[in-house]
């Protein structure tokens, strides 16, 4: 059942991939293009070649991959020049020479950044035409493009307050100095430079510089007053008295009055900022020598500069940004987002227009709320803290605190690493932020328990390192994702990757660092989550997405402790890791970090006597149970196991359905049967897993079952599909372990792994007598609620209220944005306002009328209570004739439904007697 082979694609890229092996950039040869070597290609894919200044090697590879693909890529509107370009990228990208940059073959085609690297991607015909090495320069190239992006678009916001308008000229060319000396600045000082907060904090230490040096005249009155008088002001000096002139005194590093003010009008943290430009800026600085120096640096030399680093990194030149250059920016698209200033003084009869959330701003806004929710967390453990540690057995909080100062050390050290080495102390004011929020956590964790358990002596689980360490790093991914956007590194899948090896900040970055295994990390998400009401929906949504990325690949990386829980669930075969009768149950999120820590070894769980087929779960007993005698005792179950189990199904089916859903509408049951193999697979085969994707097993299984049923589904049509579902990476298919060290395709890994290990399982399915469909799991909703989001007021479809999380948040910033906003406790505004609010409640009331007039019983409504001079409406007011009505159905109908449940109940004792 191998899949056949259709066309010659893959002899084609074979041909392709030996002869960029053998061809070496470190051979010499002749830099200029040799037309004679290339006449029989054609004239005008030769005269790209020689534009571009390539090599006779990379010409004739590119024209080698151009012919294993002209045939199966849909030319359209895209010229075949287009399209040669692509495969000279794909190429000297492969070959790692330096032929030309990204901004000059784009110049040569006509294609801004996105449209290119779209172009790029469309050559990947075959699994193997885009290497993994293309696909993560081209990753990484559409992030640096798009932080740069955003970055320009707020520098233009930022320059617009600053400079005073009559000076356009001066203006423009300062702009130009400036943008040009922070392009350069970000490449030297920083090796992370898609990295958008400490971009843009690198972008402010800039201005500062450029700022203190302007004549007045040239300011905004705000920015006037804002620099530091104390020091007198460059002056010029003639050169007759150029002898006579006194050495200048060393200028100070910062001013920090002109600082603060940029951070403040930016939403900034000033302490930050200030650290970047004593570390890493004032480096730069010193290497330009500009540190002591109190003139505008030279433009020419910053031109020059920025020149010889762009042609190295072989990108895209920035400086184009200024001229608004097409091979930047779609001005149709890109330009439209640049942030808008709200409209002042609005008439009252006028909307009031909320600016958009820009890349920079949401990031701001981001980091300034985790550090309000934080004022009140300290660095040390609290008083509570501390008196949960001194009720324990063995009191831990010697070990915590020094655990928390080496796991310090190491996340200052790799975070310099991957950064900067200058920046290992902006690491760590990170890693403050995250011990905070791990005491915080903590402390609400025990609280939950002590009230669940009725006890406070929790000296296991506060000995327990591990424990610890996880909830730690579970914090500190919190600060990570919220100063760094919620991003991952390739899908957390890149083992054995040929890719860029540039170590970046996403997850799972975090694990590596605290060399913690992502077994142990997920037992602490659902409990963290809960114990912390103040993390926003994007935040809870990136730990939901950790929890997937983990039971998809990154738990079962070679030496997961997961592996050792399975095998001891082997060598107990009447243990199940998850009964297929429990499938169809509903998946109760009832479990506590203690659970899943403590287990299987905790002390008084209960005992399951072999018939036993009750659904596994968490068991706070205090006693086992008795063995009966003649039982050969059997080893608790797991709770994180089966726990982790049972999630593992439920996504694993959600991903099945969903390609299905693309590739086999016509053939609805199939799903059933293909998940009745992915799951007899990841329950018996498991090993399967092992430094492999949840994915590839999926694909797997799905083609398996298409086969033997008669469906023609091709690998490469599952792939294609597979691209579009969402958080998706192309390792996942370009890159599968075959044996160990060897990696290839995923029609490699079907051939000689999957189908060699399950095709007497898969030839079952096609006889007359099938085995059993397995159930199907039943999808709960999300497990994390959002406490914060709007709730909609009783009785009204267009009203919303929305608690408060911080007082200093003001109804601007709050959503639904698309909704006129009241923040009870703050200044409102014109009392207009109230009486529009007052219409959309009295124009709801016809919808309350006709749903009454259907004769339909009103479900029971959820009072919302502000508990407002003892009324219970959501703002505090007289309740209305309507809603006190609404409310009266509403205690007709649940006491109605009292009734009826207690009828029921009196009817079957009646019929037991």
């Amino acid at each position: 059942m191998p899949p056949k082979k259709r066309g010659s694609g893959a002899a084609q890229m074979k041909e392709v991939k030996s002869a960029v092996k053998s061809a070496s950039p470190d051979k010499k040869e002749s830099p200029e293009l040799s037309v004679k070597k290339h006449r029989e290609k054609d004239a005008d894919f030769v005269s790209l070649c020689k534009s571009l200044h390539v090599t006779d090697t990379v010409c004739d590879q590119a024209w080698v991959l151009w012919k294993s693909v002209q045939d199966s890529v849909e030319a359209g509107a895209d010229s075949q020049k287009k399209l040669w370009s692509a495969c000279l990228f794909v190429t000297v990208t492969d070959l790692d020479v330096a032929c030309f940059t990204l901004t000059q073959v784009q110049k040569e085609v006509d294609l801004n950044v996105n449209q290119f690297l779209a172009l790029v991607r469309k050559l990947d015909v075959n699994l193997d035409t885009i290497s993994t090495r293309v696909d993560s320069v081209l990753t990484r190239l559409k992030k640096k493009f798009d932080v740069t992006l955003a970055l320009y678009q707020r520098f233009e916001k930022i320059c617009a307050k600053i400079f005073a308008s009559g000076s356009a000229a001066k203006e423009k060319e300062t702009m130009r100095s400036c943008w040009t000396m922070f392009l350069l600045a970000k490449g030297r000082a920083l090796q992370m430079e898609d990295d958008l907060v400490i971009s843009f904090q690198l972008l402010l230490c800039v201005l500062e510089f450029f700022i203190k040096r302007c004549p007045a005249d040239l300011l905004q009155p705000l920015y006037q007053s804002a620099i530091n008088r104390g020091q007198s002001p460059p002056t010029r000096t003639s050169r007759r008295n150029q002898s006579k002139a006194k050495p200048r005194p060393p200028e100070p590093e910062v001013d920090m009055q002109l600082l603060e003010t940029l951070c403040k009008e930016n939403d900034c943290n000033a302490e930050e900022v200030k650290n970047v430009y004593q570390t890493s800026f004032s480096a730069f600085l010193e290497s330009m020598d500009l540190s002591r120096s109190l003139d505008f640096p030279q433009a020419n030399d910053l031109n020059q500069q920025y020149e010889e680093h762009y042609l190295k990194s072989r990108d895209f030149d920035g400086r184009l940004f200024l001229d608004g250059d097409e091979t930047l920016l779609d001005h149709k698209l890109e330009m439209s987002q640049v942030e808008r200033t709200p409209k002042k003084n609005v008439r009252e009869e006028e909307p009031v227009l909320i600016a958009p959330q820009t890349p920079v701003r949401a990031a701001m806004s981001s980091i300034q709320q985790l550090r309000v929710d934080l004022t009140s967390s300290g660095d040390q453990p609290s008083a509570n803290l501390v008196t949960y540690f001194k009720n324990c057995t063995v009191d831990p909080t010697e070990e915590v605190l020094k655990r928390v100062e080496t796991l310090g050390q190491v996340f200052g050290q790799r975070f310099g690493q991957a950064v900067g080495p200058r920046c290992v102390a902006l690491g760590k004011q990170r890693f403050t932020l995250g011990v905070r929020l791990y005491y915080r956590v903590m402390e609400s964790m025990l609280k939950s328990e002590e009230k669940r358990l009725s006890v406070q002596n929790f000296s296991k689980l506060l000995n327990d390192s591990t424990f610890h360490t996880s909830l730690l790093a579970c914090a500190l991914e919190v600060v990570m994702a919220t100063y760094g956007g919620s991003s991952f590194k390739t899908g957390g899948y890149n083992q054995g990757s040929s890719g860029d090896p540039a170590e970046d900040l996403c997850f799972p970055w975090i694990l590596d660092v605290f060399n913690l295994a992502a077994f142990d990390f997920y037992k602490v998400i659902e409990s963290f989550i809960k114990a912390e009401p103040t993390l926003s929906k994007e935040i809870v949504k990136h730990l939901e997405s950790c929890e997937h990325l983990i039971m998809e690949n990154i738990a079962w990386r070679m030496g997961s402790p997961l592996f050792e829980l399975l095998k001891q669930t082997q060598e107990a075969p009447a243990e199940q890791v998850e009964t297929p009768a429990a499938f169809t149950q509903p998946l109760q999120h009832n479990h506590t970090a203690a659970d899943l820590y403590l287990s299987p070894m905790r002390p008084g769980h209960r005992v399951l006597p072999p018939e036993s087929a009750a659904t596994p779960g968490p068991q706070p007993v205090a006693q086992a149970p008795s063995q009966p005698t003649g039982q050969t005792p059997r080893p608790p179950r797991s709770n994180s196991l089966n726990l982790f189990y049972k999630k593992l199904y439920r996504l694993a089916y959600m991903r099945l359905k969903m390609l299905c859903s693309y590739l086999l509408p016509s053939h609805p049951d199939l799903e059933h049967i293909m998940w009745t193999l992915f799951q007899h697979t990841l329950q018996h085969e498991y090993e399967l897993m092992r430094d492999r994707h949840l994915d590839q097993l999926m694909m797997s299984a799905m083609y398996a079952i298409c086969k033997v049923k008669n469906v023609d589904l091709r690998f490469k049509t599952i792939v294609t599909s597979y691209k579009n579902m969402p958080n998706t990476n192309q390792e996942t298919f370009k890159h599968v372990l075959i044996t160990e060290g060897h990696y290839d395709s995923i029609i490699v890994f079907y051939n000689q792994v999957f189908i060699q290990k399950l095709k007497t399982i898969i030839l079952q399915y096609a006889s007359p007598r099938p085995p059993t469909l397995s159930p199907i799991p039943q999808i709960p909703c999300s497990p994390y609620k959002f406490p914060s989001s709007p709730l909609r007021v009783p009785g009204s479809n267009n009203v919303y209220i929305s608690p408060m999380k911080n007082p200093r948040l003001s109804p601007g910033i709050m959503t639904p944005r698309s909704r006129m906003l009241v923040s009870i406790g703050e200044s409102f505004g014109l009392s207009s306002r109230f009486q529009k609010i007052n219409q959309m409640v009295n124009s709801s009331n016809l919808n309350v009328k006709r749903s009454l007039d259907l004769d339909s019983t009103p479900k029971p409504l959820k009072r919302l209570r502000f508990d407002v001079d003892g009324q219970d409406e959501a703002d505090g007011s007289k309740t209305s004739r309507d809603s006190t009505l609404i409310q009266r159905l509403a205690e007709m109908s649940s006491a109605r439904s009292r009734i009826q449940e207690q009828n029921m109940k009196e009817d079957a004792e009646s019929r037991k007697e």
